[in-house]
C-alpha cells in the first residue's frame, strides 16, 4: 500500500496562489507516477496535473493551463501542485493520486489521498 498525505489547501482570495503538497510513504515513490485531481461538490472527480516518475513528462488540464505547474522531489517523496492565478470555479477539494502509470481519468490511478480543501473567493 502507497499512503498520501495532502497539504496546503486553504481559503485564497481570486488572483491569489497556493501551493500543495502530497508527502508519499509505503511504496518507491519514484517509480510511480503522480497526479492531482480535484472534485467540486456535486461534480465528478476531474483530472488537473499528472507527472512522470522521473518527470520527464507532465501533462495539464485545459482548465488550469498555464495558471498550474505539477513538479515533484523524488528525495522527499514530495509532488506538488502550484496554483496561481485562482479563480473561484476551481474551488473544490484537492486529491493526490499515484499509479504505475499516468491516465486522465479517476479510475486509472491505484493510490489516493483523503483530499486537501481549497476554496477560491471572489
Amino acid at each position: 500500500q502507497m499512503q498520501l498525505v495532502e497539504s496546503g489547501g486553504g481559503l485564497v482570495q481570486a488572483g491569489g496562489s497556493l501551493r500543495l503538497s502530497c508527502t508519499a510513504s509505503g511504496r518507491t515513490f519514484s517509480i510511480y507516477h503522480m497526479g492531482w485531481f480535484r472534485q467540486a461538490p456535486g461534480k465528478d472527480r476531474e483530472f488537473v496535473s499528472s507527472i512522470s516518475a522521473r518527470a520527464f513528462d507532465t501533462y495539464v488540464a485545459d482548465s488550469v493551463k498555464g495558471r498550474f505547474t505539477i513538479s515533484r522531489d523524488n528525495a522527499k517523496n514530495t509532488v506538488y501542485l502550484q496554483m496561481n492565478s485562482l479563480k473561484p470555479e476551481d474551488t473544490a477539494v484537492y486529491y493526490c493520486a499515484a499509479n504505475p502509470q499516468t491516465g486522465m481519468t479517476a479510475n486509472d490511478w491505484d493510490y489516493w489521498g483523503r483530499g486537501t480543501q481549497v476554496t477560491v473567493s471572489s
